[in-house]
């Protein structure tokens, strides 16, 4: 007879990061459910049952799944968790918002799911990765002044981990206040003339669910004279590399900001060179 797993054996996912991390472990047989948002990886599109939205779930049919564990994310599906407990389904949901918090997250679902050497073992992968780009970054004559904006109308700027990120991979956030709150109401920029003020060097776009239109933010009153908009630093960071709390924003997404600040860097030392001949 063989050995069964440790740990839950059919698990619904209501976020992405969930689902990522668990493939990345091995463990998908594990999942029986996921979000009807998920992108990453792609064969968990195709391969499983979507059940979920993200304020909203099917609860019916994730009862027909028989889940023994379900993983969701923050406060805002609070009521999908209340009802499956009364359910009598067992649910953990994170509220993670930080770099250390994702990687925290990665070691905490793992041992949850019996997993837990795996799961530590693949954070500190993610963390040695971090601290490369960081050290690379840190080579720079210069950080660039970043605005990250997550939506146009209104607009609001960057979550905590995005923030973050932007400064491991050498800039700096011009709004640090805003990302630490954990809401979007949180960090709406009620100024759209606070963004001309702080000069930003680099704009970097994620509309979550919609494409970047750099085109649009260029065209907004006086945004002519933002430094971003004038050298054409306006960039997308797609969102599901970017916007979930788990492993794809730790590697595609900062290696994306990454290389545009590395290009933008490397654009602004030959431009000195060319002026000092």
């Amino acid at each position: 007879m063989s050995e069964r797993k440790l740990g839950p054996q059919r698990i619904v996912c209501l976020t992405e990061e969930p689902t990522e991390v668990l493939y990345s472990l091995g463990e998908q047989d594990r999942i029986v459910g996921i979000s009807g948002f998920t992108v990453r990886p792609p064969r968990a599109r195709r391969d499983k049952p979507k059940v979920s939205a993200f304020t909203s779930a099917k609860i019916g049919e994730i009862l027909k799944l028989e889940p023994d564990f379900v993983v969701g994310f923050s406060d805002i599906q609070a009521d999908i968790a209340a009802e499956l407990i009364r359910h009598g389904v067992e649910v953990w949901i994170s509220n993670h918002r930080s770099v250390a918090g994702i990687l925290d997250y990665i070691v905490r679902l793992g041992a949850l799911v019996g997993v837990g050497e795996r799961a530590t073992s693949y954070a500190d992968e993610l963390r040695l990765g971090l601290e490369q780009i960081e050290r690379d970054a840190a080579s720079q004559a210069r950080r660039p002044k970043v605005y990250f904006e997550e939506w146009d109308d209104p607009m609001i700027s960057g979550i905590r981990w995005v923030s973050e990120l932007i400064g491991i991979a050498g800039g700096d956030d011009i709004f640090p206040e805003c990302a630490a709150s954990s809401l979007a109401k949180g960090r709406i920029l009620a100024d759209p003339g606070e963004v001309i003020r702080r000069a930003p060097d680099i704009i970097l776009g994620s509309w979550c669910g919609k494409k970047f239109r750099p085109e649009k933010v260029a065209a907004r009153p006086g945004w002519d004279a933002i430094p971003a908009v004038r050298d054409g630093q306006l960039h997308e960071i797609k969102s599901p590399i970017i916007l979930q709390p788990g492993p794809a924003a730790l590697t595609e997404g900062i290696n994306e900001i990454a290389r545009i600040i590395r290009d933008w860097a490397e654009m602004g030392s030959v431009a000195r060179e060319m002026g000092s001949e």
